[in-house]
């Protein structure tokens, strides 16, 4: 049963929207300055706020007001400022709205709440052998759903936004997937409205791989305006370019599927019989080195139980893995490339 301690989201109100230049509009548009602050530097002072924002103690004060008004932040704590009263420390309430994030694969789901704060939440995790037979989108995120809301003790209700990661592109036109092949009981069609109607909220389906890089862009060490090339090697083969902040994606969804490039000549080992990149550079083409170097025959299995990568497969390996990513230097020229 999902259960929760947190108190209730307040009850939706109507609001007038505020006419651009006017004080309300200026109003708001500080009180969201304020907010996007807490929410990056967080926990703050009156001063605190004002200091980051360069705006005056006084109207800092009248964005700290406005917030506490609209019930999104609380005081949390407070501060030494020297002679005379502590100040208040101020945080966004984590209580007003949840997400969840999930991860669909060959491995089966994991999902985990998200909140404002950025507090970490257990990872639900469900093995695709342990999994029904019959499986499809609507079940497959309804129950990882469930499984983060009770691991982490939010209530269902509390619950506005999901995210599923999935190894596919998306066509945003189309709400369409490119393959289900890794999705068992999936349809390709209407893949959003199915599951926004089957769960009743916001859902975003996206390329695993993508948000993957929006995830390297959050804890990398990269300039506001970097660019940088993520490389997945899993099952299949993805790239996700991140320029400035944003994952280019392409028209149809399909930028960065290049498991489906036919192996670069000359690449060392390109006479193995493997037909693209996939095959080239994928868990078979891992399982089959292996076996050949004397390592394992579950190469692949063994690298996602967390063992090292034997010196002898890294010969083999690596120079395959560093020849195809020659070409994206070339249309890209990415200041760094992720493995």
């Amino acid at each position: 049963m999902v259960r929760s301690s947190h108190r209730k989201p307040p009850g939706k109100e109507t609001v007038a929207m505020a006419v651009r230049g006017t004080p309300s509009w200026l109003g708001d548009q500080n009180a969201a300055t304020a907010l996007r602050l807490l929410l990056d530097h967080g926990p703050l002072s009156r001063n605190g706020v004002g200091e980051r924002s360069g705006l005056s103690r006084p109207t800092a004060t009248q964005m700290i007001a406005r917030l506490e008004d609209k019930g999104l932040i609380e005081v949390v704590g407070e501060e030494s400022i020297g002679r005379g009263p502590r100040a208040a420390l101020y945080g966004v309430r984590n209580d007003l709205a949840y997400g969840v994030a999930i991860n669909v694969d060959q491995e089966g789901v994991r999902s985990t709440v998200v909140d404002l704060a950025g507090t970490r939440h257990p990872v639900a995790h469900k093995a695709a052998a342990g999994m029904p037979a019959h499986r499809g989108a609507a079940r497959d995120v309804a129950r990882a759903v469930l499984d983060a809301c009770e691991a982490a003790d939010v209530d269902l209700t509390a619950i506005r936004h999901i995210r599923v990661g999935v190894p596919s592109s998306v066509d945003p036109r189309h709400d369409e997937l490119s393959s289900v092949a890794a999705l068992p009981g999936w349809s390709r069609k209407s893949i959003r409205r199915q599951l926004e109607g089957a769960l009743g909220c916001e859902v975003e389906v996206d390329n695993d791989v993508n948000l993957a890089a929006i995830a390297e862009r959050a804890t990398g060490p990269y300039s506001p305006a970097g660019t940088f090339a993520l490389l997945w090697v899993g099952y299949g083969i993805g790239l996700a370019v991140d320029v400035a902040g944003t994952v280019l994606r392409g028209a149809s969804g399909g930028a960065g599927e290049i498991g489906n490039l036919p192996v670069p000549r000359g690449v060392p080992g390109a006479d193995d019989g493997a037909r693209d990149l996939e095959g080239f550079l994928g868990a078979r083409a891992l399982d089959r080195i292996g076996r050949e170097t004397g390592w394992a025959e579950d190469g692949f299995a063994r690298v996602l139980a967390g063992e090292t990568l034997p010196e002898r497969v890294c010969e083999v390996y690596a120079p395959r893995l560093a020849q195809s990513v020659i070409p994206v230097l070339g249309v890209v020229d990415p200041e760094v490339v992720v493995l």
